[in-house]
């Protein structure tokens, strides 16, 4: 969820302990190889270098304190690697399961995006229709008006809608329509396609359409469209009022400030994130998604084109540009990779694919509160794509 999410827990914390709100941000991708010495080599030399994946992954845990830090690497082959550092629970010293689950954030995004133009390529919804002609009436006031939007906007965020993460949400169950009230009682950010501007409200319109559409929950349609077919085991949208991360993972954590304490937020009714933000997943999850994504086997080919025709958003970094729920980052050694990245309290993710076939996601147990380490973050990953 990005840099919303620490909004949106903010005035909830603040009543019930006085402290600052949760967790967001980006996370990791790292990938790496070992070698060692060819010719002659001595005892020492002959060792094998440090695998540059674990190597970043120790870094993060050591100097920029993230409690916990994961990763699954698969090479163009297919061949897949996954690594661990830290610790998965500091309360009983647990070690870091290996390919855990996490709460993917911003990543939902996606997945919400590609049923939405699958139903484009079905003919059920378009892309340039008004959002009006699919939930009636819904979107009025301040400015805000659903029938000068359209669904490419909302997918785009072009929609000039406000952000309901950055109006202070409890810590409490929310129906969807609650959160589209929240942003529908501020002012309009800017008139619709005029400029980019993150909105997690977007999303959650999104995720009404689908369901008005289909006449399904949106939990469902990922499942039978995307889960499923993919092969995505460690992958579910959590049902209303399951605050728990299912199966193997690490425990994710919030500090409110760089000297203070850690506090646990694993458990967590995720229901004010829903098509924005609620999925859980594993790192190697995430990249059998974005790799059947890519290679087309998710959408026919004039969806796929529409997911990648992007405009800047520097929100995501400096030459970073937005699609329809895809995002292209670009390398220091040529070429972008294509993915997400996703925020929740507790857990930042970040990964993608390359044009070559290589898949790298990392996820990391705690929003950093020094700029900083994000700034390493995001060089182990470039280092690591560019190996």
């Amino acid at each position: 969820m990005h840099e919303q999410a620490r909004q949106t827990l903010r005035s909830s914390r603040q009543q019930r302990s006085g402290r600052r709100g949760a967790v967001t941000a980006a996370a990791v991708l790292a990938v790496g190889v070992m070698t060692a010495t060819a010719v002659a080599p001595s005892a020492a030399s002959a060792r094998p270098r440090p695998d540059t994946v674990q190597q970043g992954l120790d870094a993060l845990v050591r100097t920029d304190g993230f409690p916990a830090a994961l990763a699954s690497v698969e090479d163009r082959d297919g061949r897949t690697r996954t690594y661990t550092a830290g610790v998965g629970d500091l309360a009983t010293g647990a070690k870091v399961p290996a390919d855990g689950r996490v709460r993917a954030g911003s990543n939902t995004k996606s997945f919400t995006a590609v049923v939405m133009l699958q139903l484009v390529g079905e003919g059920r919804i378009r892309l340039d229709a008004p959002v009006d002609r699919y939930l009636p009436g819904l979107v009025r006031g301040k400015g805000n008006d659903g029938r000068r939007i359209t669904v490419r906007q909302l997918l785009q965020h072009t929609s000039g809608l406000p952000n309901y993460t950055e109006y202070g949400l409890q810590l409490r169950h929310y129906e969807p329509r609650e959160l589209v009230d929240i942003a529908l009682a501020h002012q309009a950010r800017f008139e619709p396609g005029k400029k980019w501007e993150y909105s997690n409200t977007n999303y959650v319109l999104a995720g009404l359409i689908i369901q008005k559409v289909t006449g399904r929950s949106l939990a469902e349609e990922l499942d039978r469209r995307i889960i499923e077919p993919v092969g995505l085991h460690d992958t579910y949208f959590p049902a209303p009022g399951d605050a728990t991360v299912r199966g193997p993972h690490p425990h994710g954590y919030d500090r409110e400030s760089a000297d203070a304490p850690l506090s646990d937020v694993t458990e967590m009714d995720p229901s004010w994130a829903w098509a924005a933000g609620q999925l859980i997943t594993t790192d190697s999850d995430l990249n059998r998604f974005f790799t059947a994504l890519l290679s087309g086997r998710l959408l026919p080919k004039a969806q796929l084109a529409q997911m990648r025709t992007t405009v800047p958003a520097d929100y995501f970094g400096a030459g970073a540009r937005y699609g329809l729920g895809l995002v292209s980052i670009p390398l220091s050694c040529g070429g972008v990779y294509w993915g997400h990245g996703g925020s929740f309290p507790g857990y930042e993710t970040r990964g993608g694919v390359t044009a070559d076939g290589r898949a790298v996601n990392v996820a990391v147990t705690m929003q950093p509160t020094d700029p900083d380490a994000m700034k390493h973050v995001g060089k182990v990953v470039d280092t690591a794509l560019c190996r």
